[in-house]
């Protein structure tokens, strides 16, 4: 199969078929590519937030396995069919290894982790997880890309995580569970994915980052959903079927598409540490849709969390 050439265009992402002359090095994003970059970045963020209350929904006619490899079938599905209809080439063979990261993290790990964790474990506990989330993603891409942020960026994304993860652990009660261990299994594997998946759009599309890891899948998802289909009860449910809908369609393809398409333009690091609202998200999305209580230090902590995004995003990496 022939490599596809590539050139960065004025959005700051990587498109097929012009290769620029050697003399000339690729444009970095202006500040209104930056602008959109960030922009897209917190609609996936926004997607992501409402991820584990969509997953509370759908267990409640669904099993842990059916829900995870129910959701990446029909994502697949959707993702291939986008895929098809455009007639993109498959991706080139040096491409191949970092899909499949992408794929055990984003696709299959974290999914599978969460919602194993999740039985047993509230939204909020869970949101432990998403607030370490972007430290541990900036570590990854400083290790794998070698970025190299500023003092003032780690300082702020280090405050930021102690803070969620302060008011993460006292919503929960500051108790430690059986879940913890998916919970964490699931951080590393997902900022692994992110960070690959983050540098794979720089060359393709974000969202022919995550349509080609769904389809990289299907060997292991279709056959996966009819064996836990057999074996795990369903009921179908108007959460259920929301739910299932949600994070197949709005979490697992389109969220990751704006996603990538966000850390491809602004960066990995930057783009990880709007995920530090995450949580907080999810905790207002649990109380309208799911009816958990909030405490009062909800407001405290959504204003230090706010603070240190803005730190991070203007440091200079």
């Amino acid at each position: 199969m022939r490599a596809e050439s590539s050139a960065i265009d004025r959005t700051g992402i990587a498109v097929t078929g012009v290769e620029p002359p050697a003399s000339v090095p690729p444009r970095g994003p202006v500040p209104a590519d930056r602008r959109s970059g960030t922009l897209q970045a917190a609609l996936g963020v926004t997607a992501f937030s409402l991820t584990f209350p969509a997953t509370a929904w759908g267990l409640e006619g669904f099993g842990p396995w059916s829900l995870v490899t129910v959701r990446c079938v029909l994502a697949a599905v959707l993702a291939g069919g986008c895929l098809l209809a455009l007639r993109i080439p498959r991706p080139a063979r040096r491409h191949l290894a970092g899909l499949a990261v992408v794929a055990a993290g984003v696709v299959l790990g974290f999914p599978l982790l969460t919602t194993l964790a999740l039985r047993t474990s509230t939204t909020a506990h869970a949101a432990v997880v998403v607030g370490l989330l972007p430290l541990t993603t900036a570590l990854f891409s400083a290790l794998r890309t070698g970025a190299r942020p500023s003092r003032t960026f780690w300082v702020a994304a280090c405050a930021g995580a102690a803070a969620v993860i302060a008011f993460t652990v006292q919503q929960s009660g500051g108790a430690l569970t059986g879940a913890d261990a998916y919970l964490f299994g699931a951080l590393l594997i997902c900022a692994a994915g992110y960070t690959e998946g983050g540098r794979l759009a720089r060359v393709m599309p974000g969202w022919q980052v995550i349509g080609w890891a769904l389809v990289l899948c299907l060997p292991l998802s279709v056959p996966g959903a009819l064996l836990a289909l057999s074996y795990e009860p369903v009921h179908l449910t108007a959460h259920s079927v929301t739910g299932l809908l949600w994070v197949a369609v709005g979490s697992q393809f389109l969220g990751l598409v704006v996603w990538y398409r966000g850390m491809a333009s602004i960066g990995i690091p930057k783009a990880s540490q709007l995920q530090l609202a995450q949580p907080l998200l999810t905790l207002v999305w649990s109380v309208l849709l799911l009816g958990e209580r909030l405490t009062p230090a909800a407001p405290l902590t959504a204003a230090a969390v706010l603070v240190c995004i803005a730190l991070t995003q203007r440091a200079r990496g």
